[in-house]
């Protein structure tokens, strides 16, 4: 078993609120790790602990073995480690083209000089071709960002992150605020990842996540309640008395 992405004893806090209460997780090579809880159980921290965004007070996070604790955010994306966020993070004023050609560029080395390379370089070509494909973008790929749909906004936040090419990918509620008319193509996109590609999800929507997920961790109060297979975790009492209420279905 291959560890793709790890932390060991992670303790975060907020002067004297503890989110994240000594957690030790692991995410194995190529999986489609989900992580789950109720509103406030520290999820979104993890998220930026993992990515650099926090400082953990003490623990450790190990990226294939390698201990990344110290590093910023911009040498942990060079790791590997790319993700999304719950609240888009997009230029409104560019294209869809635009913004995954300057993301492949960027990646290829290019710099953000990538226009000049379109009909020259077949590498930048191919690639920003086919994340616009995957990602359901090719009909919106000449129009501003911010007269998108919100769902097409969420799939172009998602191919900018695969166009980094990661090993590791965290999403962070991808189907957050979109309509139900446009989830079936969030769905797709997020089915449809790269299998070379780990995965770790945060969503609400059980239906994504029992979709998705072949292991399942949930987190309450920022400690690790139970972890394990959908079909376990669905089961299993405490996570339907402490994150769904008492009585519900998984």
């Amino acid at each position: 078993m291959t560890i793709a992405l790890e932390t060991v004893n992670l303790e975060k806090s907020f002067g004297g609120l503890r989110v994240t209460r000594d957690l030790s997780l692991k995410i194995e090579a190529g999986a489609r790790h989900a992580l789950i809880g109720p509103n406030g159980a520290g999820k979104t921290t993890v998220i930026n602990l993992l990515t650099g965004v926090l400082k953990p007070n003490s623990g450790r996070i190990l990226l294939e073995g390698n201990d990344i604790t110290g590093l910023p955010v911009h040498k942990r994306v060079l790791r590997g480690l790319s993700r999304t966020f719950q609240i888009n993070q997009l230029y409104p004023d560019m294209t869809p083209l635009e913004t995954v050609g300057l993301a492949v560029s960027e990646h290829l080395g290019h710099g953000s000089d990538w226009w000049r390379r379109m009909g020259t370089r077949s590498d930048v070509n191919d690639e920003i071709a086919e994340n616009l494909a995957r990602f359901h973008l090719l009909d919106v790929m000449n129009e501003p960002t911010a007269t998108l749909p919100y769902g097409k906004q969420r799939l172009l936040e998602i191919a900018v992150a695969i166009a980094t090419k990661p090993r590791v990918l965290l999403l962070d509620e991808p189907a957050a605020g979109v309509p139900e008319s446009e989830r079936h193509d969030i769905l797709s996109a997020v089915a449809s990842l790269p299998r070379d590609v780990t995965v770790l999800l945060i969503e609400h929507d059980m239906d994504l996540v029992f979709s998705f997920a072949d292991r399942i961790s949930v987190l309450v109060a920022g400690a690790m309640l139970v972890e394990g297979p959908p079909d376990e975790v669905a089961r299993d009492p405490r996570v339907k008395a402490v994150y769904l209420g008492e009585g519900a279905d998984v």
